[in-house]
Parts: C-alpha cells; sequence; structure tokens
C-alpha cells in the first residue's frame, strides 16, 4: 500500500499529540465509566422487581407470545419503556438474556446491568464530543463529569436497577450533544441536525412517556437564535424536527392502539398522573438538598460566570441548558416516584454533570491564581459536603433497597408455585400485587391488583374505584389465591370487607412484619379461595408447607436482599 502523503506531511509531535489527546478520552471515558460500575456493584445482584415486568414482556416477544404477561394473556401494555424492552428482547434472541449465567453470573441480572454500563459508556463518550466545542479541556471536563455521576446514589442505583434510566438518559444526552454540537459548527438550521434531534427525541419517549417533552428542544433552541432572514428556514427546520418525531413515535401510537386500544400505557392508566399544580414548581429543591446547596450553588455560580462571559460558548451552552431546562419541568409534572432516590431524575443528573464539568473547566482557563484558590477550596468544601449525603444515601439503599425482584420470586413466586403443586390443579390463579418476579417465575394465571399489568384493575384504579376494583375481584376475576404484601389489603379495603373472609381461607400472614426488616419484603399473608380447597387436609398441608416455606426466606431477608435466585427464572420454580 502507497503511503498516504498527507500523513507524511504531518509532523511527528503533532502526530504524538494527535494520539495522546485521543487516549486521554478513551481514558476518561474508560474510568468514569469503571466508577460507576464499580458503584453500581456495592448493590450486589439487586434488582428492582418492577424491571421484571418488562423482563417478562421481553421473554414473551423474544418467544414469539407477543406482548403479554404471560403466554396465552390478552395484550396489555404493562411496560413503559418499549425501547428497553427491544434491547432486552434482542438480548434473548441472541442467548445474553434469560438463558443461564454468563461467568457464573444469572444473565438476567448481569445482561440489563452490563447494557446499562454500556450505556453509560456512551453517554461519557457522548459529554467528550459535546465538551469539544465548549471548553479547551474536554478529557478534564468528561472526567469531572463522569465522577461526578459515579458518586451521585440516585444515579448509580437506577442506572443498574433493571430499569429503562440508562437507555433514556443516553437519549437525552445525545438530544442535547446534536444541538450543541451544531449551535457550534452554525449547522443548527440544517435538515440533518433537525432530522437527528427530532429522531433522537422519539427514542427518548419510547423510552419513557415523559421522554416526549424533548420533542420540543430542537424547536425552542431554534427560536433562540431565531433572525429576521432565517425565518422561512427555522420554520422549515422545525417542521422537519416535529416531523422526525412524529414519524417513529406515531406508528407506535397506532401499534399501540391496535394492540393494547388505548393511547397511553396500561401503567399510565393505573398510576393516573394528576394534572400538575402550582405547588410542583417547588420539586427542584428537593435535588437541591440531594446534591447539598454548596455543590448546586457551585454549577449555578459556574454557569453564569461562563454566560457572563462575551464568548461563543455562552451561546453554545443552549444546547445543554435547554434539554436540562426540559428536564426539570418533567420532574416537576411528574408525581413523586414510590420508589425513592428521585428515580425520575436521572436525566437531570447526567445534563447537569456535563454542564457542572464544562463550566469549571472553562472558568478555571480564565481565572486568576487567587480566584483559582476560591474555586478549588469551594469544590473540595462542596464536595465534601455532597460526598457525606451521597454515602448515607449509598448506605441506607445497600441496607434495604426497594422490593428485590429476588425476594419476590422467592417469597411470592416460587412459594404460591408450591401450593398450586399441593392443590393438584393446573387452572389456578393468582391475584398480586409485586409483578416483575411473579411473571418470570410463576405457573399460575397472574391477576395484578395493583393494576399495572392488567386493564381491568387498571382503569379501576386509575379512577380511584377500589370498591369497583374488589367487586370485579370477589364476582369476576376470582383469584385462587391472593397475596398481600405491606399495607395493600387495606389501601385496597380488602381488610374490611366481608367478602374476603366469606370466600378465602387465610393460609399465613406474618406476625406484623419482622423486625429490621422493610415491611415490602415481609409483612406478608396469602389466601386460597375456599372452592378451590374442600378439605380440611389440603388445607392443613397449604398451611404447614407455607409456614415452613416462608419463614426462612423472611428471615433472609434481614441480610441478604441483594441475593441472586438462582441461574434462570422458569414457570413452575419451586426451588
Amino acid at each position: 500500500m502507497e503511503p498516504n502523503p498527507d500523513e507524511e506531511s504531518v509532523p511527528p509531535a503533532r502526530r504524538n499529540r494527535v494520539l495522546a489527546g485521543r487516549l486521554g478520552a478513551v481514558a476518561a471515558i474508560a474510568a468514569g465509566t469503571a466508577l460507576i460500575a464499580a458503584h453500581g456493584m456495592i448493590y450486589g445482584h439487586w434488582m428492582m422487581d418492577d424491571a421484571a415486568i418488562t423482563f417478562g414482556y421481553a421473554r414473551n416477544v423474544a418467544e414469539g407470545h407477543g406482548p403479554v404477561l404471560q403466554p396465552g394473556l390478552e395484550p396489555v401494555e404493562g411496560f413503559s419503556n418499549p425501547t428497553w424492552l427491544v434491547l432486552l428482547a434482542l438480548g434473548s434472541l441472541v442467548g445474553l438474556f434469560d438463558h443461564g449465567t454468563i461467568f457464573g453470573v444469572p444473565d438476567y441480572i448481569l445482561f440489563p446491568k452490563a447494557l446499562a454500563i454500556a450505556c453509560c459508556a456512551g453517554i461519557l463518550t457522548l459529554f467528550y464530543a459535546t465538551a469539544k466545542v465548549l471548553t479547551k479541556r474536554p478529557r478534564i471536563a468528561t472526567l469531572l463529569a463522569g465522577v461526578a455521576l459515579a458518586a451521585m446514589p440516585s444515579f448509580v442505583i437506577w442506572i443498574v436497577s433493571g430499569l429503562e434510566n440508562p437507555v433514556y438518559a443516553l437519549f437525552v444526552t445525545a438530544v442535547a450533544a446534536v444541538l450543541t454540537r451544531a449551535i457550534a459548527a452554525d449547522r443548527l438550521l440544517n435538515w440533518r441536525t433537525a432530522t437527528l434531534a427530532g429522531l433522537l427525541a422519539a427514542g427518548a419517549a419510547l423510552s419513557r412517556p415523559d421522554g416526549a417533552v424533548y420533542a420540543g428542544a430542537f424547536g425552542i433552541v431554534a427560536l433562540l437564535f431565531l433572525r429576521r432572514d432565517r425565518i422561512k428556514q427555522t420554520f422549515v427546520a422545525g417542521v422537519i424536527s416535529v416531523g422526525a418525531f412524529a414519524v417513529p413515535f406515531g406508528a407506535y401510537l397506532v401499534y399501540r392502539w391496535f394492540t393494547f386500544h388505548r393511547l397511553v400505557p396500561n401503567t399510565a392508566v393505573a398510576k393516573d398522573q394528576p394534572l400538575p399544580v402550582l405547588a410542583d414548581l417547588g420539586k427542584p429543591s428537593l435535588l437541591v438538598d440531594y446534591v447539598g446547596w454548596a455543590s448546586a450553588l457551585l454549577v449555578v455560580g459556574l454557569v453564569a460566570a461562563t454566560l457572563a462571559r462575551r464568548t461563543p460558548t455562552r451561546a453554545h451552552l443552549a444546547g445543554l441548558l435547554v434539554p436540562l431546562g426540559l428536564a426539570v419541568l418533567a420532574f416537576c409534572v411528574l408525581q413523586a416516584d414510590w420508589m425513592g432516590e428521585f428515580r425520575f431524575a436521572t436525566p437531570i443528573w447526567t445534563l447537569g454533570a456535563l454542564i457542572g464539568g464544562v463550566t469549571l473547566t472553562i472558568v478555571w482557563d480564565v481565572a486568576r491564581v487567587r480566584a483559582r484558590v476560591l474555586l478549588a477550596v469551594g469544590l473540595v468544601i462542596a464536595g465534601a459536603i455532597s460526598f457525606v449525603q451521597f454515602d448515607i444515601s449509598a448506605r441506607d439503599w445497600r441496607m434495604a433497597a426497594k422490593t428485590p425482584l429476588c425476594v419476590v420470586v422467592e417469597r411470592d413466586a416460587r412459594t404460591m408455585n408450591g401450593m398450586a403443586d399441593i392443590v393438584g390443579r393446573d387452572d389456578l390463579s393468582a391475584g398480586v400485587i409485586d409483578l416483575g418476579g411473579q411473571s418470570m417465575a410463576s405457573k399460575l394465571r397472574l391477576i395484578d391488583l395493583a393494576g399495572l399489568g392488567d386493564a381491568k384493575m387498571a382503569e379501576f384504579l386509575g379512577r380511584s374505584d377500589v370498591a369497583g376494583l374488589r367487586d370485579y375481584t370477589f364476582n369476576e376475576a376470582k383469584p385462587s389465591f391472593i397475596t398481600f404484601i405491606g399495607t395493600w389489603d387495606l389501601s385496597l379495603g380488602f381488610n374490611i370487607d366481608p367478602r374476603f373472609e366469606q370466600d378465602y381461607h387465610l393460609i399465613y400472614h406474618a406476625p406484623g412484619g419482622w423486625p429490621g426488616i422493610q415491611t415490602s419484603y415481609n409483612l406478608v399473608g396469602y389466601w386460597v379461595r375456599k372452592d378451590v380447597v374442600t378439605d380440611e387436609a389440603t388445607l392443613t398441608r397449604l398451611r404447614e408447607y407455607t409456614r415452613a416455606r416462608v419463614e426462612p426466606i423472611l428471615e433472609l431477608n434481614k441480610t441478604a436482599n441483594r441475593r441472586p435466585c438462582g441461574p434462570v427464572l422458569r414457570p413452575g420454580q419451586t426451588e
């Protein structure tokens, strides 16, 4: 092969600098990714049970059963993250997910976590690409942003939870990166930029319903740079961006309507998102409390100092600040999430970390010695305060993570499989609250009393009609078994409905929970419909079996809530 004359003309010193720069970028991305992964490892094999709802759907899609919770059931959109579902289904099809173990770790745990870390590598790569057009120190800015994300339990917990947060954050970061780089290159109104921004916003919307807000990112940024001589061009670019968003997102809406007969996910019906009120505007203060006022004020100060300088960077930052503003808006509108640790704030942390890293390097470069000393002192103080708070949050979550998948699998799915074996019938059903582990391991037909995977239950819960839900349960659904966890029996009014005692035998109920263990782990009860068990001997066997099986599991939950639950999850398992 003939040598490239262009390469020969480049001085060796310059080639070495280019190579060093590339290696430095790779090192910054790899270091940040490794730190996020290292933090994620302290939560062990924990996986959020709600994540396994999507796992169950992904399994059934991959096996050809369609988008159903269990084979043979009617399609109900009990998930709200089709992009994440598709990635998991593809993993199943190529044998990386829901098949066994990889390096001794169950792939239903390893694959989602590995996929999440790969998304984090993509996020940091986008950080670097964005920082290159904003600061002279893109590698340092990327490393600082990666360290900030890795230190934050709220970000890392939901990245490794098995939920859609990592791919959602990746799409949102990509929207911001495309807009920022386009502004810097003066090609914001280029049809390619408009198309890509719209497609990426559609990806965000198909990762989480609130991701639809980013469809407005391109239009808002374009309006900020509106000039009289570019009105027509701006309008055309806006139409292109909206169209690029509408085609894939609209196509999924059509699919949703004809498959599930709704325009919103069934989960949205069950949760009945309320209209925002004025008080919701105060929600960002909760995030400020979480990271610490010192860190929040430091980042705000850095952004203000950067915007105060009359440089092109001031305009370029709009590509980051607009998506961040939309992320904050979405957080304000969404009702508080029961899972805790600010699950819906992942895009805010992601973009905030990038903005903080970029503006810190910009201000540092222009600051004099005294200002640098003050900045360094402020950074140390703010970092120390945040670290103390983050350490407390991480320790608390590690000891009492919300609703682990494997707790549900062992406590509920496999226990009720054993109950069904004792009864000796194949036509049994179960009314349940925690659905994820059940969808992966239960052989009973599931009736979701929490509504996420059941269209009829979702309608009752959406209009707060718990009396109607009970009527439907007792008169039509008639689950063979019912299990409640925590105080759900009180929330749904089963404890005051005489039909519950009239129609069901109590099999086992934990006596007020177990000391030192979350009630969502261990305040559990099981009931069987009286017409399923027609003799006292079988009822006695059910009670003896359940007590003997469940109490060791409840005891184990005190110290081992981050454990796995076997190499594979399959319907019918009892061990």
